[in-house]
């Protein structure tokens, strides 16, 4: 998707993305309540998201024309592993009241891993070895 549509549909994100990160900050006190916690943890989820979002467009801006839709597509796929890695290793813990707080620390380790392999694209161009 490319043109008005997309930069409409990214504009939506981001403002759904704002509107969503300021009520979990609004509500996160550290030590806290189990409610207050998990929105700790849902913040800390939407900061490391953002910030590897920008780092995705930066490096996407500084690749070659060809070699964008092979990041593109190694984004993708480790953005669905992402999830679902999480999902499988929180889904003992998916009834307690504390299972917010847990999926989304899992997401925020995967996501701030995730830095070293972007890096490796602006450096290499390509995906890491065994896409570590």
């Amino acid at each position: 998707m490319t043109g008005p549509r997309a930069a409409a549909l990214a504009l939506a994100l981001c403002l759904g993305g704002t509107a969503a990160w300021a009520q979990a900050g609004g509500a996160c006190r550290p030590g806290g309540s189990v409610e207050e916690t998990n929105a700790c943890a849902v913040r800390d989820y939407q900061e490391a998201d953002t910030a590897l979002q920008i780092l995705y467009g930066d490096v996407m801006r500084a690749l070659s024309a060809h070699e964008r839709p092979a990041l593109r597509q190694d984004h993708q796929a480790w953005q669905r592993a992402r999830i679902t890695q999480c999902k499988q290793a929180q889904r003992a813990q998916e009834q307690r009241p504390e299972w917010p707080r847990l999926y989304h620390e899992c997401l925020v380790a995967q996501t701030r891993a995730r830095r070293q392999a972007l890096m490796h694209w602006l450096h290499h161009g390509e995906a890491p070895p065994h896409n570590e």
